[in-house]
């Protein structure tokens, strides 16, 4: 059976919406334990293993469409950042908790959610490529966010180890 393209995007929303609620969760928790350093760095890390789609040629992008989308990762990636921050407490370092990361979650699936659906009305992109497309936009989106945060919580531990 054939899927329909309609669906395809259907399905992409679907889990971009169950991913909203499951970070929001994660996000949650996170904020009443300590920070360490490597659930920062794994997240990318375990997402990056995703790139194994464009072995096949139906999910790579064309060049203009590489671009546009890291670029448009890097640019998202700036809201993440500036809702997520650090604080120590009970010479602890804990993930601030932040009702203004829900709402840019939000915003930003929503922003990709329209873009889907505007890219499956008006362009015939095949949902394999779109698929990449995303992720490549998600991935650059992750990243520097990742990268932020590390650097962040480095800088406060030298801080709590100089004390």
């Amino acid at each position: 059976m054939m899927l329909t393209k309609q669906f395809l995007v259907i399905a992409s929303i679907v889990v971009s919406l169950l991913m909203v609620v499951v970070v929001n969760l994660v996000r949650l928790r996170n904020t009443k334990k300590p920070a360490a350093a490597r659930t920062i760095i794994l997240p990318p890390l375990f997402m990056a293993t995703g790139a194994g789609m464009f072995i096949l040629p139906m999910f790579r992008p064309t060049l203009l469409e590489l671009i546009s989308s890291v670029v448009m990762g890097m640019l998202f990636s700036i809201i993440l950042i500036k809702t997520s921050k650090f604080e120590i407490r009970d010479n602890q370092i804990y993930l601030q908790r932040s009702k203004l990361f829900l709402a840019a979650l939000i915003g930003l699936v929503a922003l990709r959610m329209t873009g889907k659906i505007v890219l499956a009305e008006t362009i015939n992109i095949d949902p394999a490529q779109m698929s990449g497309i995303f992720f490549i936009l998600a991935f650059s989106m992750i990243l520097p966010w990742r990268i932020s945060m590390f650097m962040e919580f480095r800088k406060l531990k030298r801080q709590l180890d100089n004390k």
